[in-house]
């Protein structure tokens, strides 16, 4: 049995994880900066690299205690260099290397976004692919067929803000704080998801693409009327619940509806689910009536493997089967274009 070590500094987490080559996770642990970034409404780059930079080390230092493994025992070492903030990222990547070159072991380079399907096959146990992966985060929202765990073709995406970038400025225009997911859909249970009529871009098109800024300009326009500055979140009260509510069903909609015809066109009867954005419960209950509707099977993670984590780079395992190996002087890569479905 192999041992691996996974550092994940993608963005605001700081995480480290120990799992085996089955893969089997035996630990995995999160240093969360949301406090540190709560009061600019929104992850500052700096202010997380400097945060992965306090906080790394111990985190590795307690994932190994939580597997009950030395460091010496450790066989390889994965981490996620794309894509992501290029500071945070930076940290994380130094570090593996580092690890890798002390240890003579082999170093293994994730994509942040592959994993985020990955920790479907995790949650499930077994083999999932092929599959239509759907990822939904505060930076990524995108439709891959995944022909097998380390073959993605994009088939569609956002063309401006990610599902969770929005819901993070909708939660900023109504007073409710960052992160602002959970905010919502805390507000969201108190309102009446029709009291407001928003759009939901691209639903009744044929092509897989996503676009979320014209519902956040939709929600500012509810608040202020069109051509008005930006007004003043509005009290606690129905106003606030109705719009977080009415909001986040239009999102729900349509991402269902692409996940729907994404299974259609492939012909595929699995959809793997992953990202932040997974974790909303009124996007898990319409996505399993979608998915029983169409009569295909539905793979989503477990909460805590929906958002950022490093026990999903346990994909590095499919590479090290392969001795599909990164150099040390491997480089974080802030952005990643997916290929394209042909």
């Amino acid at each position: 049995m192999t041992l691996f070590l996974a550092i994940e500094t993608s963005c605001d987490e700081t995480a480290a994880a120990v799992f085996t080559d089955e893969p089997r996770i035996l630990s995995s642990v999160i240093a969360s900066q949301t406090d540190l970034h709560a009061r600019f409404g929104g992850v500052v780059p700096e202010v997380a690299a400097r945060a992965h930079l306090q906080r790394l080390l111990p985190v590795i230092d307690e994932a190994l205690q939580q597997a009950g493994v030395r460091l010496e025992e450790i066989g390889g070492i994965a981490v996620h260099n794309t894509p992501g903030l290029i500071g945070a990222l930076l940290v994380g990547v130094s570090a593996a290397k580092m690890l890798a070159l002390a240890l003579d072991v082999p170093l293994l380079a994730v994509n942040h976004i592959e994993g985020h399907i990955y920790a479907a096959r995790l949650a499930v146990g077994r083999d999932i692919f092929p599959c239509v992966g759907l990822v939904v985060s505060g930076g990524h929202t995108v439709l891959f067929h995944c022909r097998d765990a380390l073959h993605f073709a994009m088939l569609g995406g956002t063309l401006d803000d990610a599902a969770g970038e929005a819901f993070d400025k909708v939660a900023s225009l109504l007073g409710l704080g960052f992160p602002g997911g959970p905010a919502v859909e805390r507000e969201a249970a108190q309102g009446d998801p029709d009291a407001v009529a928003l759009p939901r871009a691209f639903l009744h098109d044929e092509r897989l693409d996503f676009s979320f800024s014209g519902l956040k300009t939709a929600v500012l326009y509810a608040l202020a009327g069109q051509n008005q500055p930006r007004p003043a979140p509005p009290p606690p009260g129905k106003q606030r619940a109705d719009l977080a509510a009415s909001f986040q069903k239009a999102v729900v909609e349509v991402l269902v509806a692409k996940a729907r015809q994404a299974l259609r066109r492939t012909g595929l009867h699995r959809l793997a689910v992953g990202g932040g954005v997974a974790a909303n419960r009124s996007f898990r209950a319409a996505l399993e009536a979608m998915t029983r509707d169409e009569g295909a099977e539905l793979v989503i993670p477990p909460l805590p493997l929906c958002t950022d984590n490093a026990a999903m780079a346990a994909i590095a395992v499919e590479k090290w089967r392969r001795r599909d190996w990164a150099a040390l002087d491997l480089d974080a890569v802030p952005t990643w274009t997916p290929t394209a479905t042909t």
